[in-house]
Order: C-alpha cells, then sequence, then structure tokens
C-alpha cells in the first residue's frame, strides 16, 4: 500500500504557487492572487503618503501619526496572528502560550538596550537566539505531550513568564509598570512621533518577512510533513518520518517569528508591560485567526486588522454621544466595548464557521451550487 506525505487537501484561501499552463507558461488563475498581493503591498506601503480618511475606523487621514500608528499596530498583530497560524491553522497545536516569545522579544531587546551599549541590530539580533533557545526547550518539553495536555503545559510556562515580568525579576521587568524602550543606542528615524511613518514601513516589512517564512514553511517537505501529522501521525511514523521534530522545527520557527515581531512592537509602543506576556494575550491571538479563517493565510491577516480596529475603535463609539443617548437596556451593554466584540464573535462562529476566509472562498465558488455537484454534490473538499 502505498502512503502519501502530502496532507489532504483543505480550503485555504491564501495565494496558491503559481501553477503552469500548457507549454511551461504560469497559468493566470495562479499568477492572479500574487498580483492581488503585490498590489496591497503597494497600496499599503503608499498611505502614508496619502490623504486618505476613513470615518470611524481612522482617528484621522492616513498620512496622520495617530492612524500611522493605528495602522502599524494593526500589521504588527497581523504577522502575530500569521505565525500563530504556523501553529494551529498548519501544524494544529492549540497553544496557550504563544505570546511568551512575543514578551521575550519585547522584553529582551528593552532590558539589553537599556542595560547595556549595545546598538539596535546587534541586541535584536542576541534576542532572536535567545528566543530560539527558548523555543527549543519549551517545544522540547511540551511535545511530549499533545492535545489538552499540550495547550496546558505550554499555559503554564506562559503564566510563569507573565509571573517574573509582573514581580520585576532582578530588577529588570519593572514589575506592573514594564519596562521603557531606551532610545540612546536607537536610530534617530525610529524615534518620536514625527518618525511613525518610517516606524509604519517597519511594521510592514516585517508582516511581508513573517508571510513569506510562513508560505516557504507551509510549502516546504517539514510543512506538508506536519499536515500530515496533524490528520494522521500513526501514517507519517510507518514511512519513516519523525514528527516530533517536525512539528518542534514549526514551533521553533513560530516562536522565532512571535519573539522578532515583539521586538517591532517595542520599537512602536516605546514600552513592553505585563499584559504582553499573559495567556489571554494569546486567547486574543486565536480570535483573530479563528475570525479570519483557520487554515487561511490572508485570513489571518484580514482576522487580526478587523479585530484590532475594532478592540482600538469601540471605545471611541462606546463613549459617544449616539450611545449615551440609547435608553438604558442599549446603552449599557453598547457602552462595554468587550461586550461589543464578543456578541460579533459568537455570530461569526455561528453564521461564519469558516471565518471571514470561508464566507469569501463560498462566495467566490457560488456556495454549494454547481461547484458542488461538480465535486459529487456535496460542496465540500
Amino acid at each position: 500500500m502505498t502512503t502519501s506525505t502530502q496532507a489532504p487537501e483543505r480550503t485555504d484561501a491564501s495565494a496558491p504557487t503559481p501553477r503552469r499552463a500548457r507549454g511551461g507558461q504560469v497559468s493566470r488563475r495562479g499568477l492572479t492572487p500574487w498580483l492581488v498581493g503585490i498590489g496591497v503591498a503597494a497600496v499599503m506601503f503608499c498611505l502614508p503618503l496619502l490623504n486618505l480618511s476613513l470615518p470611524g475606523v481612522l482617528p484621522g487621514p492616513t498620512y496622520t501619526p495617530g492612524s500611522l500608528h493605528l495602522l502599524a499596530l494593526c500589521l504588527l498583530f497581523a504577522a502575530l496572528a500569521l505565525s500563530y497560524h504556523l501553529l494551529y491553522g498548519v501544524a494544529g497545536m492549540l497553544s496557550f502560550g504563544h505570546a511568551l516569545y512575543f514578551a521575550a522579544g519585547a522584553y529582551g531587546l528593552a532590558i539589553l538596550l537599556d542595560r547595556t551599549e549595545l546598538g539596535l541590530l546587534t541586541a535584536g539580533a542576541l534576542v532572536l537566539v535567545g528566543a530560539i533557545v527558548l523555543a527549543n526547550v519549551v517545544g522540547a518539553i511540551s511535545l511530549r505531550v499533545s492535545g489538552v495536555s499540550f495547550a496546558m503545559v505550554t499555559l503554564a510556562f506562559a503564566q510563569a513568564g507573565n509571573v517574573l515580568a509582573r514581580r520585576n525579576t532582578g530588577g529588570l521587568t519593572g514589575g506592573e509598570e514594564g519596562v521603557g524602550l531606551r532610545t540612546t543606542n536607537v536610530p534617530d528615524a525610529l524615534i518620536g512621533v514625527v518618525n511613525t511613518r518610517t516606524i509604519y514601513w517597519v511594521a510592514l516589512a516585517v508582516l511581508l518577512v513573517v508571510y513569506v517564512v510562513v508560505t516557504w514553511v507551509q510549502r516546504s517537505r517539514a510543512g506538508h510533513v506536519v499536515e500530515a501529522t496533524r490528520e494522521n501521525e500513526m501514517r507519517v511514523r510507518v514511512i519513516g518520518q519523525q514528527p516530533y521534530l517536525i512539528r518542534l522545527l514549526t514551533f521553533v520557527i513560530a516562536g522565532a517569528l512571535a519573539a522578532l515581531i515583539g521586538m517591532a512592537y517595542l520599537v512602536l509602543q516605546s514600552q513592553a508591560v505585563p499584559q504582553i506576556s499573559s495567556a489571554d494575550f494569546t486567547i486574543t491571538v486565536l480570535v483573530m485567526v479563528v475570525l479570519g479563517g483557520v487554515g487561511s493565510r490572508w485570513g489571518a491577516i484580514v482576522g487580526a486588522v478587523v479585530y484590532t480596529l475594532l478592540d482600538q475603535r469601540l471605545g471611541v463609539f462606546a463613549s459617544s454621544a449616539f450611545v449615551d443617548s440609547l435608553p438604558a437596556v442599549l446603552r449599557v451593554p453598547l457602552g462595554e466595548p468587550l461586550f461589543i466584540l464578543g456578541v460579533l464573535f459568537i455570530l461569526v462562529v455561528l453564521f461564519m464557521p469558516g471565518g471571514i476566509a470561508g464566507a469569501v472562498d463560498r462566495l467566490r465558488r457560488g456556495g454549494t451550487g454547481h461547484a458542488g455537484r461538480r465535486r459529487g454534490g456535496t460542496g465540500r473538499r
């Protein structure tokens, strides 16, 4: 009996590898998603140079520091959701400790810049190496178990990191107030409100790098093996592969990417606080992935951007004069941004089980009609 290491076909609205048509030319259908992606990246790059206003979404025109700061935050959280997609959407590992590596990147860089005279790039490289070592240690222990046990072990490590941050261990983490960014050895182009445009472009570059790495890993042989392991680990063992090592590699790559994003987050926010090391923060990233659509790279990006915009702007809506003028039965719940977010998430889970990416994919394929009949009448892969 012949067994393939390829994972079963999955609903993934991400850009596929350009397929070659007859005569060796790349098919138009396979090339279109790449062109769309390049176009979106070009538009995002030009946003700081444009005077675009989105009332209710952005606090001002796109060239203003406030809007650029919010957009940069959206880009970094989109990159973080992509790194979690590698764990959950590709490898099927439900981790409650992903925030640990994000916090390690932010805190590690802040501490090195504060206590040493290292430059930004040198300190960042050392923090990245440390995050890789940390992910190897945590992954080597956590991956001895699977399922709920794996989630609980990663949660325990994350909670330990959160306790260390809150208790100001060794006088390094600053306790509840966190630790600020010492700008002595940071380039001037990354300091101050006037340079928000540069920081936005750095956040965009981080997102593009993370997307390329995640796509490369997912399409590599290791990515195919880890997807097959998620579906049937015993079958992968039978054909001579080592699921434990492949999962550990995926775990470490995801952790290293999260640490890189954490360092960019520190530059953007100028401070690392204990909240970014909590399990609640990991659950927030999980919600972003589920909202966008599990298994979809661009879905993770869209879900993170939508969630971040709602999280940041619903507070303005909740305190608006419109909400204050409503009867108490409406004013009280609508005055709580978390309540509105929770209701929206429940509605997405109930009526859009595949998230935003799944809904778009169903619309693109015309539901379960003609396309479903061609696949045998079920409309499912």
